[in-house]
């Protein structure tokens, strides 16, 4: 009876859990593709790039908000069960409220490891999957990109000025700037011009106009009836460079044993620029990633205080709320927590988590002693 009971226990949590956590995770995900839709539009990347990253940003929204609704769906559905009377049932037919939360702090273990999961494999290679459709993408979306009478720079290396554009695509008086090396530039001047795609790539043809090379010490120009201009060769100003944030968990380790053990290692990839500056992000990513996770039993601890009381309790519903914010309040900590672990070494914050659990269930075994 009491093997039913648990069973059925944690299905109803971890039912909650999966509507709660994609419900979320999707509003959240529309919202994030909006504003990616403007970047991506502005930068110049097409439909496939834009569909790509924000599928490939979804593992990341899940992790961030993965330990409120473990939290929200344990405490919801303990809630409901003395809402129904159901734990006062529980309680006569013999079950220990002690062994009882016990199971549900290890289940919890299930959501610890599965966060770690994402965290620390999952999300970074998402993420620099992502960054990789950014890095290896043309700007596939130009006639989109220019308009009339602004100069546009969200192209690497590449200004462009149109005085005039019709709705057949056709440019008036148009002005690019080519920056080909550091003290080297291309100005180009046409009276008209035009974009056209072929072999999936597009083409700018002009008109009527001049090229002007520049570098240290000379100025030469010559003019031309008609010219092209491949805008393949060209890429986003998008940042190439990863963020730490996007960066295996095994290179960051590495990157920490060399920067304080001065060991050399080979394996670490040419972007990753391992220095000692870097040392402090990558401790907070290492933190966000691995040590923060364990702050899940915490939480879920909390959520469980509940079944210490009983809704004929005085303030029983303000004592919901308490312990609503209390949870919350121990998620909030978890974020900020990982702000400031730059400042000192990483080993000295895994006691965080630990303390909040022995604390919140030494309570617990306490007030469980007192009421017996």
């Amino acid at each position: 009876m009491k093997k039913i009971i648990y069973n059925q226990l944690l299905k109803d949590i971890t039912k909650f859990f999966i509507l709660s956590s994609l419900s979320l995770s999707l509003i959240i995900w529309v919202i994030q593709a909006v504003n990616f839709l403007d970047y991506i539009s502005e930068d110049g990347h097409g439909l496939i790039t834009y569909f790509s990253i924000t599928f490939l940003n979804f593992p990341k929204i899940f992790s961030r908000i993965m330990p409120f609704c473990v939290f929200i769906s344990i405490f919801y559905t303990l809630c409901r069960y003395e809402l129904k009377n159901e734990l006062v049932i529980f309680w006569n037919i013999g079950v220990n409220k002690v062994k009882f939360i016990n199971v549900i702090l290890f289940f919890s273990l299930l959501f610890l490891l599965l966060q770690i999961l994402l965290n620390s494999v999952i999300v970074p290679k998402t993420l620099d999957a992502a960054r990789e459709q950014i890095r290896n993408s043309n700007v596939d979306f130009f006639p989109n990109l220019i308009k009339e009478k602004k100069f546009i720079d969200v192209v690497e290396n590449l200004t462009i000025f149109v005085e005039s554009k019709n709705e057949n695509g056709d440019l008036k008086n148009i002005f690019l700037k080519d920056q080909l090396k550091e003290n080297q530039s291309q100005v180009i001047y046409a009276e008209s011009g035009k974009i056209v795609s072929e072999s999936k790539n597009n083409f700018l043809i002009l008109n009527n106009g001049s090229f002007i090379d520049v570098d240290k010490k000379n100025i030469t120009s010559f003019a031309f009836k008609k010219t092209e201009i491949n805008l393949a060769k060209y890429s986003s100003k998008s940042t190439k460079t990863p963020k730490f944030q996007e960066i295996a968990t095994a290179h960051l380790i590495s990157c920490l044993y060399k920067l304080n053990y001065n060991k050399n290692y080979t394996n670490l990839p040419s972007y990753f620029l391992c220095e000692s500056k870097a040392e402090n992000d990558i401790d907070e990513e290492l933190f966000k990633r691995i040590i923060k996770p364990f702050f899940m039993p915490t939480i879920v601890l909390i959520a469980c205080l509940i079944v210490l009381y009983n809704k004929d309790m005085f303030g029983y519903t303000k004592l919901q709320y308490l312990l609503f914010f209390l949870g919350f309040f121990i998620i909030v900590i978890s974020e900020i927590s990982a702000r400031y672990i730059g400042n000192s070494k990483v080993e000295y914050f895994l006691i965080i988590p630990v303390i909040f659990f022995f604390v919140s269930y030494f309570f617990l075994i306490l007030k469980l002693r007192y009421s017996s």
